[in-house]
């Protein structure tokens, strides 16, 4: 039977970081098993990327814990920024994710592109509609196909915790459709997804899980349990948001922060 270590896609005990002297999450909890699709639900500056970059070993802890499973972690961010000159392909990209997975689960950085991997990286194309652009470089692309090039690199790591930071904006209704198809899928294979969003429509409707973060946690919970009228006043504090058709509004003041 497994530890809960081993049954956690995501262990947080704690835990408080900040970017000099503004602290942008403080003192915040939070377990997470396999097999589920979780909303980081906020608005900008509220947390959402800071936990992701401290998940991922990109900003260290200033006090408490955070632990990712045994599967390992893949990470989307809200932009790659590419140098334009830097002769970089769609496939390139894509294979990138093939990086350090081995059969054996040990890292082969050095080693050459197998015929698996070639497989993995071709399918991962395919599936996500960007096969006859593998040849084109990344800066060449457009927002929409960009993101499917990264997601499609994201697609081909062996990951069971796999977090897309802002995933939907800027993109096409096709994209965003392959995204969602996608996310469903990870979550069906028994990874976790987290996903950074202010879309609280989105939230309720589409994730199992719902983290509202504003510079610490509000709710944690099923989407019914945390998508409520009090939660997102508090979440959203300071801003104009959207529920239901319906306009939620709160003039407190809100706190500026990192995201």
């Amino acid at each position: 039977m497994p530890s809960p270590a081993e049954s956690s896609a995501l262990r947080v005990a704690g835990l408080t970081v900040g970017y000099g002297s503004v602290i942008a999450l403080e003192d915040l909890d939070l377990e997470i098993p396999y097999g589920a699709s979780v909303a980081v639900l906020g608005p900008n500056g509220s947390g959402k990327s800071s936990l992701f970059a401290a998940a991922v070993g990109l900003l260290s802890p200033r006090a408490g814990s955070i632990d990712t499973g045994p599967r390992g972690i893949a990470w989307l961010p809200q932009q790659l920024d590419v140098e334009p000159t830097f002769p970089v392909t769609v496939r390139d990209v894509v294979a990138m994710g093939r990086w350090g997975q081995g059969r054996d689960g040990r890292r082969r950085w050095l080693a050459r592109a197998d015929s698996e991997d070639r497989e993995r990286v071709e399918e991962a194309m395919g599936a996500l509609g960007i096969a006859e652009l593998a040849d084109r470089r990344l800066h060449a692309l457009s927002g929409g196909q960009r993101q499917r090039a990264l997601l499609a690199q994201a697609m081909v790591q062996d990951a069971g915790l796999i977090l897309l930071d802002e995933p939907l904006t800027g993109v096409d209704r096709p994209t965003a459709t392959a995204i969602g198809k996608l996310i469903r899928r990870w979550r069906d294979e028994g990874r976790t997804v987290m996903v950074a969003t202010h879309d609280l429509e989105s939230a309720a409707r589409d994730y199992d899980l719902v983290l509202a973060i504003n510079r610490r946690a509000i709710a944690f919970g099923p989407a019914a349990d945390v998508c409520t009228e009090a939660t997102l006043r508090e979440t959203f504090s300071g801003h104009v948001v959207r529920l239901h058709g319906e306009d939620i509004v709160d003039t407190s003041h809100h706190h500026h922060g990192a995201s």
